[in-house]
């Protein structure tokens, strides 16, 4: 069978495995050895080429184990918290989409995931909502809209990972991703919030904030700058300080300067189960691309796009909607794009800062499918049913949609 197709039955396997909620490292895994098989490789062929894989994104997965310093800190001490409610009480309620967003996409760009973003700010969302009568539907896209603008210029697993396949600077790649984040909350708050029905108001007991003791804003902030200047060190003066020592170091100082230093041991336990649970997922989505990287898969599509102008720019985003789509992950769906067509999008002519800053942002598109956590957990978080929450995932790959097309254009442009 043609290793082009028989990768792709392999990845439509995992796919399916994953929908009908088998553990999604082993359907990822299954789907691998299916796929090589297939391709007639012989199961020793197999083998090395699903090990291959994971040998290249280790040095990312690393890294991304560092980084729970980082979020561990942020979220334990209660500084993603202050970061949060600070925005929402400098804006005040006239602006609460507005604060909402800024207050996901801050977060995310901060090194907190995602989910854990919305997680944190969802009571103080639920408790604006029922004080003005809001609908749960925008307040919740508000969150999600501006984390996925915050998850393309953040140190979060999927940048890691995107940057180090293609051999870019972490730095620079989230760099690349600040227009179109700021031009994707703007479109997100004023543009497409408005346009969407109202649906249910929400309209219950008046909750109080809790009273209970968070660090001071410049507190809970100097870990996170610190994390930032280290990087920023690389493009403004030429000094090389990896993320894997960045992203603790910041962390680090934030436990230390929001006094939590005796909880030191209860930070990173946090931050380690995070990034240990993304760490295993990335073993089985490193198996998957080992298969796909040595499939005919990436020439079938160079060869689709070869007829395209800007075909090889427009690889790089289709990739990570792609993958992002099949594995409902960010991160997962980074992870495959960039290990399997980084090569190819390079060869094609686009820098390896923009491949991969490309393929960040087209793996926002869809990675909020039913089949992955990220669909359930937000919705919990805002105490939606799951025929509610699917209503929202049109707006949700508009929003990445609207990312990925400022990239892209971006790239061209600059």
């Amino acid at each position: 069978m043609n290793s082009a197709l028989a990768a792709l039955i392999g990845l439509i396997l995992s796919i399916v495995l994953i929908i009908r909620k088998l553990s999604p490292v082993y359907s990822l895994i299954l789907g691998a050895l299916v796929g090589g098989l297939l391709a007639g490789w012989g199961l020793e062929t197999t083998v090395s080429e699903m090990i291959a894989g994971v040998k290249d994104i280790t040095p990312a997965i690393v890294r991304i184990i560092a980084a729970g310093v980082l979020t561990g800190m942020l979220v334990k001490t209660g500084a993603a918290s202050t970061i949060a409610r600070s925005i929402i009480k400098a804006l005040g309620q006239k602006y609460i989409y507005l604060a909402l967003a800024l207050s996901a996409l801050l977060l995310t760009a901060m090194g907190v995931f995602i989910d854990v973003a919305v997680i944190t700010i969802a009571p103080i969302a639920i408790i604006m909502g029922n004080r003005l009568h809001l609908s749960k539907l925008k307040l919740l896209l508000a969150m999600i809209g501006g984390g996925k603008c915050g998850n393309i210029l953040s140190p979060n697993p999927n940048t890691i990972i995107a940057a180090e396949n293609f051999d870019a600077p972490l730095s620079s790649v989230m760099a690349a991703g600040i227009i179109p984040a700021i031009i994707g909350l703007l479109i997100t708050v004023f543009v497409i919030i408005p346009l969407m029905p109202k649906g249910e108001l929400m309209e219950g007991s008046l909750q109080k904030e809790t009273d209970e003791q968070l660090p001071s804003l410049w507190r809970s902030l100097l870990g996170p700058i610190v994390t930032i200047l280290l990087l920023a060190l690389r493009p403004i003066v030429g000094v090389v300080v990896d993320p894997m020592i960045a992203l603790p170091v910041g962390g680090v100082v934030g436990i230390i300067a929001t006094g939590n230093w005796k909880n030191m041991s209860k930070c990173l336990s946090y931050g380690l189960e995070k990034m240990s649970t993304i760490a295993i997922l990335l073993v089985g989505t490193g198996t998957l691309a080992g298969i796909i990287k040595a499939s005919a898969i990436k020439d079938v599509l160079v060869n689709l796009l070869a007829g395209w102008s800007n075909g090889g720019t427009l690889m790089s985003p289709i990739a990570g909607a792609l993958m992002s789509a099949a594995t409902a992950s960010t991160t997962a769906g980074a992870t495959i794009a960039s290990a399997s067509f980084a090569d190819a999008i390079v060869a094609a002519g686009v820098t390896a800062v923009w491949g991969a800053a490309m393929v960040n942002a087209g793996a926002t598109v869809l990675d909020h499918l039913p089949h992955g956590s990220f669909f359930h957990a937000t919705g919990g978080s805002m105490g939606m049913s799951v025929k509610e929450r699917l209503k929202l995932i049109p707006y949700e790959s508009i929003v990445g949609l609207v990312l990925t097309v400022c990239s892209v254009v971006t790239y061209l442009l600059f």
